[in-house]
């Protein structure tokens, strides 16, 4: 029995499905911990097959690499260094039918020395766990050096019960693997969910989460500890890969933290943009493309995401492409010319005119002198998303799309024109938000961001009523109530589920939020051929919030 434990805290940033890659991470961050004299390091949640695995897990051939690492890296702890709180998926039952668990595993002197599998297992907004894992029996606590550490994964703590056991059962201290996406409330939530555990139990907690992007979500670290009196004894950085020394020394009144670094965390904007960095670094490097191309239109959206991008990958990595048409103002020629100088990025310009007299031609004998209406302003989308397709197909970048969470709510955006893209890095991110975010980054460039220093697009795009410009004097305020109203009408709509009724008692007329309810709930199909976004709110479009798209629910007050 020992009565001082040092254990490395290791926030690290998987990729889904790499196995040999994120064991590797994790021997790296083993001998980091092995030069601060750590007895222990333990990680976030299925460290070894990235998470969220989904599917993967039902691939026995995938399980079958994922044991054999497993029992190399067991192997190498034979060496004197640091054992391993290591998750993982892992088959219990070899049988064919059975499904594996989400564990965390000891991995000491060279062999796997214990088990425990996670309980409760969420299924509910981004979450399907109960569909591709086994849930595992109530736990207790593992036995290292003479401490008994209860090991609850993730979801385990969100509830009492697990907590309750492991307490019962005689744990000293709680180490909790995490993989908790980020929503702009969640940090301040994950706090007072384990305070919460805390003075139940009694028992200090140590929250280790996972940092980097996976496809929609993005995990954005953050990981602490409270100690059995609920005070903070150290916090991580979020939005970055950490390792931490934890050092815990037993008193008359049971395990405490020393107090270690404390990074405070972002505020709502910074937290919310170095999200959308994370977001989209990850999707591009971990999909290996070698860059970004979007199309820059002099208007406050495709200047965000540019500055995003060239904030995530570097300015090199950012084509920009103005495609004007007749309808396109001098004052949006020249801000995407200004935006794109600022951020360092190049860009090119491609009119779009010949390919609209081209469709006119062609579709004349169709259109049998039929009056202009929305068909020619979609054609010219659909012009602009063939162009940026074919610069995406032919230089290799990727098409990253522009459009915001407020237009995607509503269908303000055109199928296979502005919505063309493999990824969205504002899908999630309402129009004033979008301001905010704007005025914010021309103030402030985050740490560990690769674009400029300084403003990245003119005060103009942000000041300028939007406009898509597809027809004389086009303002988005023709068709949309103002955004500060869209806004708040969606967001009880969307996150609230809020009745029209209630909506009103807001101070919104009623006829405007019936209106936007049924734009909304139209707009269903478009969604679902959308690209995939950063997920920011506590409802995303797509795993988080699914409507059917036949739907004649659309009652009046």
């Amino acid at each position: 029995m020992t009565d001082v434990l040092k254990i490395a805290l290791c926030q690290i940033n998987p990729t889904v499905g790499a196995i040999t890659a994120n064991i590797d991470l994790v021997r790296r961050f083993r001998a980091r911990a092995a030069e601060v004299g750590a007895d222990l390091a333990v990680f976030s949640e299925l460290a070894v097959s990235g998470y969220p695995p989904e599917d993967l897990v039902l691939k026995p051939f995938f399980l079958d690499k994922i044991e054999e690492a497993v029992a190399v890296l067991a192997a190498e702890t034979g060496d004197g260094g640091p054992a391993l709180l290591l998750t993982t998926p892992w088959r219990p039952n070899r049988e064919a039918a059975a499904r594996p668990r989400n564990a965390v595993m000891l991995l000491q002197a060279g062999e796997i020395a214990a088990a425990r599998y996670k309980v409760d297992l969420p299924d509910y907004g981004v979450f399907d766990e109960r569909r591709v894992f086994e849930p595992g029996e109530m736990p207790g606590p593992i036995n290292f050096k003479g401490v008994r550490i209860g090991v609850p994964i993730c979801e385990d703590i969100w509830t009492s019960d697990v907590v309750e056991c492991l307490e019962e059962s005689g744990a000293e201290l709680l180490l909790v693997p995490n993989g908790s996406p980020f929503e702009t409330e969640k940090p301040d939530f994950r706090t007072q969910l384990v305070a919460a555990r805390v003075v139940e139990s009694g028992l200090p907690i140590a929250y280790i989460n996972q940092v980097g992007g996976q496809d929609e979500l993005v995990f954005d670290g953050g990981s602490f500890v409270l100690n059995a009196d609920c005070s903070l004894a150290l916090q991580a950085p979020s939005h970055e890969e950490a390792m931490i020394l934890m050092e815990w020394s037993r008193g008359p009144d049971g395990w405490r933290c020393a107090p270690g670094p404390k990074t405070p965390p972002p505020d709502r904007l910074e937290a919310i943009y170095r999200t959308l960095v994370l977001g989209l670094r990850d999707y591009v490097e971990k999909n290996r493309f070698p860059g970004v191309v979007l199309g820059m239109s002099g208007g406050i959206d495709s200047a965000l995401s540019a500055a995003v991008a060239a904030d995530a990958l570097g300015p090199d990595c950012v084509h920009c492409v103005m495609m004007p048409s007749p309808y396109t103002s001098v004052e949006s020629l020249e801000d995407a010319a200004e935006a794109a100088r600022l951020l360092g990025a190049r860009l090119d310009e491609i009119a779009i005119e010949p390919a609209m007299s081209a469709f006119q031609l062609m579709l004349a004998p169709v259109f049998e002198d039929r009056a202009p209406d929305e068909t020619e302003e979609n054609i010219q989308a659909r012009a602009r998303g063939l162009t940026l397709m074919a610069i995406s197909n032919k230089l290799g970048a990727m098409l990253l799309t522009t459009g915001n969470k407020s237009e995607m709510s509503v269908g303000y955006a055109t199928l296979y024109g502005d919505m063309c893209g493999g990824y969205s890095v504002l899908k999630d991110v309402y129009k004033m938000d979008v301001f905010a975010l704007s005025r914010w980054r021309n103030a402030t460039r985050p740490d560990g961001c690769l674009g400029p220093s300084g403003p990245v697009m003119p005060e103009r795009v942000i000041a300028k009523p939007p406009s898509a410009e597809l027809k004389p004097d086009q303002k988005d305020a023709d068709t949309l109530p103002p955004y500060d109203a869209l806004d708040d009408i969606l967001a009880c709509l969307i996150e609230g589920e809020m009745a029209v009724s209630e909506i009103v008692e807001r101070g919104h007329a009623p006829e405007t939020v019936q209106r936007v309810w049924r734009m909304l709930d139209l707009a269903e199909y478009k969604r679902r051929q959308a690209p995939p976004g950063v997920k920011v709110s506590a409802r995303a479009f797509g795993r988080d919030r699914r409507y059917p798209i036949t739907n004649a629910f659309r009652t009046i007050l």
